[in-house]
Order: C-alpha cells, then sequence, then structure tokens
C-alpha cells in the first residue's frame, strides 16, 4: 500500500491528510513537503486513515509534534508507540549523557 497525500487548509493553517502506510522511504519527501509549506503556517497531519507505520515513521511523527506540528486523528497504538519512543530516547540519551560525564547512574 502507498501512502496517499492530500494537502488542504489556507495561508494560517495547512491540513495535510495522509491516507496508507507510511515507510522509512517515503519520510524524506514527506520532510520536504512539509517544510515547503510551513513558512507562516501551521501544519496538521491528519492520519485518519493511516494503517501502518514503522518505526521511523513512527520517529519522525515524534519530531515533527515536538516541532509544532499537530497530529490529528492519530490511532491510539501509534500514538502510544511515540510515547515509548519518547521515554526510550529519553532514558537512553541520559545514559549516554552520564557515561560521557563520568556519572554513574
Amino acid at each position: 500500500m502507498t501512502l496517499r497525500i492530500q494537502r488542504s487548509g489556507n495561508p494560517q493553517l495547512v491540513v495535510f491528510t495522509l491516507t496508507g502506510r507510511i515507510q522509512t522511504y517515503q519520510l524524506a519527501e514527506l520532510e520536504a513537503l512539509l517544510e515547503s509549506e510551513s513558512a507562516g503556517s501551521d501544519i496538521v497531519l491528519d492520519l485518519t486513515d493511516v494503517g501502518l507505520v514503522d518505526r521511523d515513521a513512527v520517529r519522525f511523527l515524534a519530531q515533527r509534534q515536538a516541532g509544532g506540528t499537530e497530529l490529528r486523528n492519530c490511532s491510539a497504538y501509534i500514538r502510544e508507540w511515540i510515547s515509548q519512543e519518547r521515554k526510550w530516547n529519553a532514558t537512553a540519551f541520559s545514559g549516554t549523557a552520564a557515561k560521557f560525564s563520568g556519572i554513574k547512574e
């Protein structure tokens, strides 16, 4: 299954409705599209019809959300996966920082 992207909105708010499956190989193109629209506009990703994502897609969505992109109609399993990735990254980063700074955990 491919990823279909439909754009709607106005100059202040741009909504991208994604349909299908979000996979690693699609992320660079999706990022470029979002960046081309982001100047002066709020970005919303409507994930109502997204059925499957891979781990890189979850990380991408987490980064976009942290940067201010609204994730609308995101399924519970994707939201939970994003939350788990954030927790894992926070734990991994704190352990790495401690290792390099000489602090014992």
